[in-house]
């Protein structure tokens, strides 16, 4: 395949990455609401089988950004299927007579970006797209919580006694991963901790990684566009600098997945109080340690769905969009935790709360 050369150069892309609930989607359709001018290309890859992250942004309403221009990837995470699913996707956006401006990818949030972004130096690839930076999103609330540092005392007491035991969970080490592989860090979600948590997310975050990429604070996701896009890096070139703990492990010769994490789909009936079910649901979130939940409402005598996000038991809502002409109302929500979840419990306890 050749691809015909842009006379304006390559096109510069953006690799927003950041763990589950960060708030990635909301910065994209912020950035998407205030693109000036530029037409943008975005590919999403979201883990579990309900593309929640695409069709809110489908439905945002940006002109930078159509519904022909937002390519989804829902069939795993696009850091172990680069080959057969990320590669295949730009060559058809490129292959485009009207091509975009900017990319923006919006990976999974349980994705590497080392090994997406390694893939822009794929010879057809990198001869016409240049990854312009990589944008780690942290929800600052999480880490101010502790939700990705382990008691190391402890790990390391229980160690002596196991050689074969990981130093780290895979929430920490994914955190640090993404952490590595950033050009600009955004502390989301600052308005939901005190100057002191600010203090000991950023001290916390400057303490994972050797280099130190700019950091910026946000709330609701709000960067401008000129902050996001436009970086400049290049990053394909230093990504081999960048190695993720996969990586290493992989030059070690062991194999990486991600059987850590687990979603599964639950659909329900109308909800008829949804402040009391989404009461309910916090509890049973609790209750079974869930990661992320998110998914989309059907309430009776509304026109439009309710959206639920959920990042542990903090739980955000919202009526997102009025519901299409034919489009079936229903309740549907994907749920991700850890592999070891019961997942029949968990998902009888939230269908027993209609």
């Amino acid at each position: 395949m050749t691809l015909a050369k842009s006379q304006q150069g390559k096109i510069p892309a953006t690799v927003i990455t950041g763990f589950l609930g960060a708030g990635k989607t909301t910065m994209i359709r912020n950035l998407l609401q205030n693109a000036d001018g530029k037409r943008i290309a975005l590919i999403i890859n979201e883990f579990g089988d309900l593309g929640v992250d695409g069709d809110v942004l489908k439905g945002c309403g940006a002109e930078a950004c159509t519904e022909d221009d937002i390519i989804e990837l829902t069939n795993g995470c696009i850091c172990c299927t680069v080959a057969d699913d990320f590669i295949p996707t730009m060559t058809k956006l490129l292959e485009r007579e009207n091509r975009p401006d900017h990319i923006i990818i919006e990976t999974s949030g349980l994705a590497l970006p080392q090994p997406l972004v390694a893939a822009f130096n794929w010879p057809d690839i990198r001869s016409e797209v240049t990854v312009d930076g990589v944008v780690t999103v942290v929800d600052s609330a999480a880490v101010a919580a502790g939700r990705f540092a382990d008691d190391h005392d402890k790990v390391d007491a229980l160690r002596a006694g196991d050689e074969n035991l990981d130093h780290e969970s895979p929430l920490e080490e994914l955190f640090e991963d993404q952490l590595t592989a950033a050009d600009l860090i955004v502390l989301n979600k600052t308005d939901l901790i005190d100057a002191a948590g600010l203090k000991s997310v950023r001290d916390e975050v400057a303490s994972r990684i050797n280099r130190k990429p700019t950091m910026i604070e946000a709330k609701n996701g709000e960067v401008a566009a000129a902050i996001l896009l436009g970086l400049g890096v290049g990053t394909e070139g230093d990504i081999v600098n960048r190695k993720s703990h996969h990586e290493m492990e992989h030059e070690a010769g062991e194999e990486h997945d991600h059987d850590e994490f687990d979603s599964f789909v639950v659909e329900l009936g109308a909800i008829a109080d949804p402040a009391v079910f989404v009461e309910r649901l916090r509890n049973v979130i609790a209750q079974h340690d869930v990661l992320r939940l998110k998914g989309f409402v059907d309430v009776p005598g509304k026109s439009m769905r309710l959206l639920i996000q959920a990042v542990g038991s903090r739980i955000d809502q919202y009526f997102d969009r009025a519901w299409a002409p034919g489009e079936t109302r229903s309740t549907r929500l994907v749920v991700i935790g850890l592999h070891d979840m019961d997942e029949p419990a968990l998902r009888a306890a939230i269908s027993a709360l209609v």
